[in-house]
């Protein structure tokens, strides 16, 4: 074995620590030992191993992760931010961000249509995968394929698509067409039952004979049934032509050819009845208009319930503002939103919702953040303080600078990834795609074998049972209740979660939480608020002022919570921070550097000092003591001896107790990772009701530890507070990064809780698992159909019964399974988890806000 080496690669297509988390496993699966770190934002890959150049690339291609061919250099970074489990990126655009690009897709009417346009975006030159849903007939491709390209694509196998640019007037766009199906169907369906039910009701009353005025009568009925195949079902028909040009069946093609049949065999029977046998003289022309009447109706009622599927993403389209205040030349002038620029200068008057993200230049006001964070309270705005799109100012007014606008801010990100989500399948309709591939091929084979086995050996007149049979198979059929089965709960599930202030990364996510055994903590800023301050500080040898002033050196600059904490103590005593070199971040441990006169300095956890050979006896006795009120232990060493110590509380949040009895109550195993020392580890544990918790853990152990849980069988999801924790993070089957909805957390985590609970990680967990139950529920309803309609539609009940299905019972049943389907899914939009009723709601209306 060779010796590792540090490779430094550039990956144009990671885009999160999933990402990262793959390419780990495909590299330590030929390198046990292999060190893998990755900095999504950078697009940059940092791997120590033993295996050559050729074979690290060869492998990360391999992965679905081509390296670019020019390196990035190798350089100091920290830790990459969290992830979870999602699709495979695309290459970035110009702004380094993943491509994704929509399209409004038209034509389609079953899975198998889907299928079709998936395949054909799927070959197109630069795409990366893509991805067809039904529930809303949108695409979503990944890659840097031309736009044009994508639509010569779809329209090459015989559908309309409509690159999506505006993706609140591209639903605007569709609700209205929606509404304008939904009207043509009713009206349609109305029509040709119009002609049906009397013909219906006229064959128990008078059945004219095609003999004779008779045939007149029929030729007449024919002409009529004939205008209602050409005019409200005209398009299945035209639909079903496109298919065969291309080679295609779909649920239009089994419609087509089971009602054309029907009409063609009644126009034979009136052209030349004499000449048939008197039992093969069945007309049925009220079987076609019944047939289409009640499948209009049942594509009516189907669309009207699936325009309720996606109003958590309506709700969060009407939060973005249409228009802005801008400032230019002096001059104050109202613009389109499309049209406000970063660095513009912005008037927000009171009551109004702001427009982008920006920093405040002037006035000071109380802002409503809830749609952010879930915070009830206004949060006070002034000079230098962000402020973020879709949140609502109070009674003050404020000019701000535009930070990030359009599809970059806060707001327009959430909306992106729930609209990602919501195209997103979950592995569970894998199984539904490769029936509906071969769904309309099979059950016209079913149909020619029926109609010979009724020809052959049937009963007479054996001529109308193959007739009947064959036709009432491919009526009854119906590949859409497989199609709408799993696209249709997964938009709703992921939309009632964005309600409850938990933003899903992928429908692969939704899925995995559902069976998620163990779920990992981290302690500072999971089950804490994240917002530690010192609440004692011994000195033991030397000046206070003095160490405090080393102590703010050392942690100005540092992001950490606890620095934070210490630099504020600092600040409050009024110490400025001494002159300091040779600054270094140990992970893990804690900082070091050296006095401006020399002396090594030391700032951190017991570790850190112990490693460095520093004696802590004389502090042993007070560090015992805080780590007893469970408070977390900071060390300061001059020059090799222990000067102070800082003891530092992180209060728990006020709901933490509440959330671990919840999720343990949903059956998961709440465990306690973290870094901070064992006897604060086990006062919090103790507090809030963990029994399993680990101490005193690098980042590395973390990621151990996960990975040793997954050996044994638990499916692990890690909470962490979306950086510190990120191997871990990308190592958990899910990942859910909890905080504030920091940008970092919204891009990479497998689910992000924009409100800083755990409550959140219950009701992410309750959601998923309701929509994978509902998801089983339309699965089985949508097999079961098929399985049990398509046998009684060739006439498996005829030697019991001695009747046949007729084939309007068939067109009925087809469009009632659908219906089913999408009530069935719609039922999601009443589940409520758990804690709803007694916790803080997401306000997620215009006049509120979603989370």
């Amino acid at each position: 074995m060779n010796v590792p080496v540090e490779h430094s690669r550039r990956i144009p297509g990671m885009s999160c620590q999933g990402c990262v988390s793959r390419m780990r496993q495909a590299i330590q699966a030929r390198d046990a030992t292999a060190e893998v770190t990755g900095i999504p934002s950078e697009k940059r890959l940092e791997v120590v191993t033993a295996l050559s150049v050729t074979a690290l690339d060869e492998t990360l291609e391999a992965a679905g992760y081509p390296p670019d061919d020019g390196a990035s250099p190798a350089a100091e970074h920290d830790d990459g931010p969290p992830g979870g489990t999602i699709e495979t990126a695309a290459p970035p655009d110009d702004t380094g961000r993943a491509t994704t690009r929509r399209l409004s897709i038209s034509g389609m009417s079953c899975a198998g249509c889907v299928r079709t346009v998936q395949q054909a975006l799927a070959r197109t030159p630069g795409v990366v995968s893509a991805s067809v849903n039904f529930g809303t007939h949108t695409a979503q491709v990944r890659g840097d394929a031309d736009p044009d390209a994508l639509v010569r694509a779809v329209v090459g196998v015989g559908y309309g698509a409509e690159p999506i640019v505006d993706m609140r007037e591209a639903e605007r766009a569709r609700a209205e067409k929606d509404q304008a199906t939904y009207r043509r169907r009713i009206r349609g369906s109305l029509l040709s039952l119009a002609l049906a039910v009397p013909l219906m009701a006229s064959m128990f009353v008078h059945h004219p004979q095609p003999l004779g005025a008779g045939r007149l009568y029929w030729l007449a009925v024919g002409v009529l049934t004939l205008g209602v195949m050409a005019g409200p079902g005209r398009h299945f028909f035209v639909n079903a032509w496109k298919n065969l040009r291309h080679h295609q069946a779909n649920m239009d093609t089994l419609i087509a050819m089971g009602t054309g049949t029907a009409w063609l065999y009644s126009m034979a029977v009136v052209a030349v009845g004499p000449a048939l046998p008197e039992a093969a003289r069945g007309i049925y022309f009220e079987a076609s208009a019944m047939v289409i009447g009640l499948v209009l109706l049942g594509n009516a009622l189907e669309l009207r319930a699936r325009g309720r599927t996606s109003e958590a993403l309506k709700r969060l389209l009407d939060l973005q503002s249409r228009t802005a205040r801008v400032i230019r030349d002096g001059e104050e002038r109202e613009v389109d939103i499309d049209a406000v620029r970063e660095g513009d200068r912005l008037r927000v008057r009171p009551g109004e919702r702001l427009p982008v993200d920006g920093e405040v230049t002037e006035g000071h006001s109380h802002i409503d953040e809830s749609m952010l964070t879930g915070e009830p309270l206004p949060v006070a705005k002034g000079q230098g303080d962000e402020v973020s799109a879709g949140t609502v100012n109070g009674k003050g007014g404020l000019v701000y600078r535009a930070t990030r606008v359009g599809a970059n801010t806060r707001l327009g990100r959430i909306t992106e990834q729930v609209a990602s989500a919501q195209n997103s399948r979950p592995p569970i309709g894998q199984l539904a795609d490769r029936v509906s591939s071969l769904f309309v091929p099979s059950v016209m084979i079913i149909a020619v074998i029926t109609a010979l086995v009724w020809f052959n050996v049937g009963a007479e007149p054996r001529v109308i049972h193959m007739l009947v049979t064959a036709t009432t198979v491919l009526i009854i059929a119906c590949p859409c209740a497989l199609g709408l089965a799993t696209p249709i709960s997964t938009m709703i599930g992921v939309g009632k979660a964005a309600e409850h202030g938990v933003l899903v990364r992928s429908g692969e996510a939704l899925q995995t939480a559902s069976r998620l055994t163990t779920l990992v903590v981290d302690k500072t800023g999971t089950l804490t608020e994240g917002r530690p301050r010192v609440t004692e500080a011994e000195v033991l040898d030397g000046d206070e002022r003095q160490a405090l002033a080393l102590v703010a050196a050392l942690e100005r600059g540092s992001e950490h919570p606890l620095a934070a904490a210490l630099m504020a103590h600092a600040e409050a005593q009024g110490i400025a921070p001494a002159e300091i070199t040779g600054f270094d971040t140990v992970t893990g441990g804690g900082v070091t550097a050296t006095t401006a006169d020399g002396r090594p300095l030391l700032l951190g956890n017991a570790r850190l000092l112990e490693d460095a050979g520093i004696a802590l006896t004389a502090g042993r006795e007070i560090a015992g003591e805080l780590e007893d009120q469970a408070r977390t232990v900071v060390y300061l060493a001059v020059d090799g001896t222990l000067t102070a110590l800082f003891g530092i509380s992180d209060p728990l949040r006020h709901d933490t107790v509440a959330a671990i009895r919840r999720l343990q109550a949903d059956g998961l195993r709440v465990v306690m990772l973290t870094g901070d020392n064992a006897h604060t580890a086990a006062a919090i544990a103790a507090e809030v009701g963990i029994d399993d918790f680990h101490a005193d853990l690098l980042p590395e152990d973390k990621h151990a530890e996960i990975e040793r849980r997954q050996a044994v069988g638990e499916v692990v999801g890690m909470v962490g507070d979306g950086i510190n924790d990120a191997p871990a993070l990308a190592r958990a089957d899910v990942g859910f990064a909890i905080g504030q909805g920091t940008d970092v957390a919204i891009e990479s985590a497998g689910i992000t809780l924009m409100r800083g609970s755990l409550h959140g990680v219950a009701a992410a967990i309750e959601i998923s698992r309701a929509t994978l139950t509902n998801i089983k529920q339309n699965l089985v309803g949508a097999f079961g159909y098929n399985a049990l309609g398509i046998p009684i539609a060739a006439g498996a009940l005829y030697p019991l019964t001695g009747t046949l299905l007729s084939p309007m019972i068939a067109g009925a049943a087809m469009s009632l399974s659908s219906i089913t389907v999408v009530s069935n899914a719609n039922r999601l939009r009443l589940f409520a988890p758990s804690r709803a009723s007694d916790s803080p709601a997401p306000a997620t209306t215009p006049q509120e806000s979603p989370a």
